[in-house]
C-alpha cells in the first residue's frame, strides 16, 4: 500500500524551508565575491586621505598601492606636473582597478590597458609598469595644453576608449593619490604595512625598487645612503650598469646618522636636498618619498618611514603618521632632511 502524499501545509513548509537556504547560500556567495573583489576584511589595506580636511578619502590594496606610487614617481621623474599624475591614476584606475592584469579587451595589457598591435610595445614592455606608465606619459605631454583639459579628455586624447566619460568617477580618488604621491599632502597616505609573500626584505630591494622607479640619478640626487652598523657609508654613484649600483663602488662619505639599536644595518637613509632636481621644494620632495616607501611596505617589507618629525610603523591597526619621539621641536628641521626607511629582517 502506497503511502498518502504529503498535504500541502508540508509542501509548502519544505518549499519554505528550501529557499530559506538558498537566499542564505546566495548571500554567502554574494559575500565571498565582494570579499575577493576587494581584497577581504582582513586583508592588508592601504588609505589615503585628503589634506584639506574634508573628511575625503579612499581605501585599496597594497598591490594598488605600489602600482600608484609607481605610476606617480615616474610622473615626477618625467618633470610631469601632479595635474598629469592625477591623470594617469585616474586611467589606471578605469582600466585596471591599477592591477598589472595579463588580460583585457582584444590584446588589451597590463595597468592601462596598450595593446600591442597599436604600437604602445610588445607584450613584456607593456607588462612592466615603469614602462607602461613611461609610454602614457610621453602620448600626455604631446596632448596640448593637457593640464587645462577636463580630465575625462585628457585621458581620453591618449587612450582612445570605447567609453571615454568612464574616467569622470576616478578623478576625486585620484586626486587623493595624486596629492599624496607626488608630497603636496603630508602623511596623508597610511598602510597596515603586513608583509606580502615575499622573500625577506632588507635595504637591497628598497634600493632597487627606488632605483626602479625614480631612475638611479635618485641616488646622486639625493645622496642615498645604507647606514651599516659599525661601519661607514657611501653615496650610491648614478652611472652603473648595474640596476642597483654597488655602495662599495663610490667614494668614501661620512656616517649617516646613528639608527637605533639592532636597525642600522636594515636603514636606508635618503637625505633630501634643499632643491631636488625634480623641481619640487625640500619638504615636498621627502613627502613623496616618504608615502611611496609607505606605499610600498608590504611587497619590501617596511617597517619604519620617519620623515620631517613625523613616523609611520607597519603593523598597526591604522597605520597613521603619529609625531616621532624628540622631532616636534627644534630636531624637526634636520628631519626634514633625510627619509629614513627601517627594513624588516
Amino acid at each position: 500500500m502506497s503511502e498518502p502524499s504529503p498535504t500541502p501545509v508540508r509542501r509548502r513548509s519544505r518549499l519554505l524551508r528550501f529557499g530559506g537556504a538558498l537566499v542564505v547560500l546566495l548571500a554567502v556567495a554574494g559575500y565571498l565575491g565582494v570579499q575577493y573583489l576587494t581584497g577581504g576584511v582582513g586583508a592588508p589595506r592601504c588609505k589615503v586621505v585628503s589634506g584639506n580636511g574634508d573628511g575625503a578619502s579612499y581605501e585599496f590594496t597594497p598591490e594598488q598601492a605600489v602600482n600608484a606610487a609607481t605610476i606617480s614617481a615616474i610622473g615626477t621623474s618625467r618633470g610631469m606636473p601632479e595635474r598629469a599624475v592625477a591623470i594617469a591614476l585616474a586611467t589606471a584606475l578605469q582600466e585596471s582597478g591599477l592591477r598589472n592584469i595579463r588580460h583585457g579587451d582584444r590584446d588589451s595589457l597590463g595597468l592601462f590597458q596598450q595593446r600591442p598591435s597599436q604600437g604602445w610595445g610588445t607584450e613584456k614592455q607593456i607588462m612592466d609598469p615603469t614602462y607602461s606608465a613611461g609610454i602614457f606619459y610621453e602620448h600626455l605631454a604631446k596632448v596640448p595644453g593637457y593640464s587645462r583639459l577636463p580630465l575625462t579628455v585628457a585621458a581620453q586624447r591618449v587612450q582612445h576608449s570605447g567609453f571615454p566619460q568612464a574616467y569622470a568617477k576616478h578623478e576625486p580618488d585620484a586626486t587623493l593619490l595624486a596629492a599624496a604621491l607626488t608630497g603636496r599632502a603630508a602623511a596623508t597616505l597610511t598602510c597596515q604595512g603586513r608583509p606580502a609573500a615575499t622573500p625577506a626584505g632588507g635595504p637591497a630591494p628598497v634600493r632597487a625598487a627606488l632605483a626602479r622607479d625614480f631612475g638611479r640619478d635618485v641616488f646622486q640626487e639625493a645622496g642615498a645612503t645604507v647606514a651599516a652598523e659599525g661601519s661607514s657609508v657611501s653615496p650610491v654613484p648614478a652611472a652603473s650598469d648595474s640596476p642597483v649600483p654597488s655602495a662599495s663602488s663610490a667614494a668614501p662619505a661620512p656616517s649617516a646618522p646613528p639608527a637605533s639599536a639592532g636597525t642600522a644595518d636594515r636603514t636606508v637613509t635618503v637625505p633630501v636636498p634643499e632643491e631636488s632636481a625634480t623641481g619640487a621644494g625640500t619638504l615636498r620632495r621627502g613627502w613623496e618619498l616618504a608615502h611611496w616607501a609607505v606605499a610600498n611596505s608590504s611587497t619590501l617589507h617596511i617597517d619604519r618611514v620617519s620623515y620631517a618629525g613625523r613616523e609611520w610603523t607597519a603593523g598597526t591597526s591604522e597605520g597613521s603618521w603619529r609625531t616621532a619621539d624628540g622631532k616636534n621641536g627644534p630636531g624637526a628641521e634636520e628631519a626634514a632632511a633625510e627619509v629614513r626607511i627601517v627594513t624588516g629582517q
